[in-house]
């Protein structure tokens, strides 16, 4: 396949077809022609920016590392007002999560910060915070043969999960360890080794939920009751009232697992055979 007939037909993530974005083309998976377009731009600040983020109906503003961006709902414009244009790679992944997680609850949907595995016939969404093994847990999945959808951001839209930027960024000892990932460098906030991914479906039915937990032993447990939905709103991406509460309780009426496993690399193997096991 040529560069411009992939150009063609991989052109977007999260649910929104990219423009702006040359360069970065390996990052980008199938656009859907009904799906919104954002187009990204660079422009030096030329004031100091908003000291909090703020996020009002047609128009938001999010402070970024060295920065900040503005997303205008009725342009689709995305601009990110840094002192040097960092590369398109960058900006979709991972300058352009915040401002896609922002964009999508304009489009009338909900946004996590997670990422996804695709296994047992769908998407199973897995939560988590900084430091809790999240993009390592996927980057092994990943490099296990499983087809993962998204790390980072997780987008819903119509009971599936829709396909993230192609790429997993590790930390040093979690690529060392799974010996993956190109060095980026630092981009952000921190040093990045890049795993790529390769091509998903653009969105994928969504399964059920795993939440991630350190613990002694390595265990897979359902959450039951209202545990599900308490096991949901931390992490979703965009804090404010969602368009629809209904949503979110049929988002939560789904599975929800919870993986618990020791913080050691040798328990890795065990706690992914587990979980496969769970959702298969």
């Amino acid at each position: 396949m040529s560069t411009a007939q992939r150009s063609r037909t991989l052109s977007g993530c999260y649910g929104f077809r990219l423009t702006g974005v040359e360069g970065a083309e390996a990052l980008l998976g199938d656009a859907r022609p009904e799906w919104p377009e954002l187009e990204l731009r660079h422009s030096p600040p030329e004031s100091g920016g908003p000291e909090l983020d703020s996020v009002g109906p047609d128009r938001a503003e999010l402070t970024l590392h060295g920065g900040w961006v503005t997303i205008e709902r009725a342009a689709g414009h995305v601009t990110f007002r840094l002192p040097t244009a960092p590369p398109a790679r960058d900006l979709v992944h991972p300058y352009l999560a915040p401002a896609a997680a922002v964009a999508a609850r304009w489009a009338g949907r909900e946004s996590f910060h997670a990422g996804a595995v695709i296994a047992g016939g769908g998407a199973w969404v897995v939560l988590g915070d900084k430091e809790s093994g999240k993009s390592t847990t996927l980057a092994h999945l990943a490099l296990g043969g499983h087809d993962v959808l998204a790390d980072d951001l997780v987008v819903v839209d119509a009971g599936a999960a829709l396909a993230g930027p192609r790429c997993i960024d590790l930390r040093e000892a979690s690529a060392a360890h799974l010996g993956a990932g190109e060095p980026l460098g630092v981009v952000g906030v921190r040093e990045r080794w890049r795993l790529p991914l390769g091509p998903v479906p653009a969105r994928v039915p969504l399964r059920g939920w795993i939440t991630l937990a350190w613990d002694d032993e390595v265990a897979v447990d359902a959450l039951r009751g209202p545990e599900r939905m308490l096991a949901l709103l931390p992490f979703r991406s965009v804090q404010i009232a969602p368009g629809a509460p209904g949503d979110l309780v049929d988002l939560s009426s789904l599975p929800v697992l919870r993986l618990r496993r020791p913080r050691r690399w040798d328990a890795l193997d065990d706690a992914a055979g587990r979980l496969l096991a769970a959702i298969d």
